[in-house]
């Protein structure tokens, strides 16, 4: 068993995600955020505007075939295939590490 142990009035619970909070038996995210952070300039990625001028400085372009979704490749030299929502809402931790891993010396993703 791996966890952490909570306490709270008085009584000792093991919570096996430490980032959930249960109340009365409904799970509830915690209030912690994932963000994007450029490592050059320590911005905090807000849109996909700014992202894709981070990502074109650094060799990569954007496919403009699929309405659903942005897709982004490495010009020239790579495999590598970068797909995101369309809608930034929507852009979550999953997709944050995927640019991370293949940008590792570029971006870093942060809690807030």
């Amino acid at each position: 068993m791996s966890g952490v142990w909570v306490f709270r009035n008085g009584v000792a619970r093991l919570v096996s995600n430490p980032h959930v909070e249960s109340i009365d038996g409904s799970e509830l995210a915690a209030t912690r955020k994932a963000v994007l952070v450029h490592i050059p300039t320590g911005e905090v990625i807000t849109s996909y505007e700014s992202l894709e001028r981070k990502l074109t400085s650094i060799g990569w372009e954007r496919y403009h075939e699929d309405p659903e979704m942005l897709q982004f490749h490495k010009a020239h030299s790579s495999i590598h295939l970068i797909t995101l929502p369309r809608d930034f809402s929507r852009f979550k931790s999953v997709h944050m590490y995927d640019i991370v891993v293949k940008n590792r010396s570029y971006f870093v993703v942060k809690e807030t």
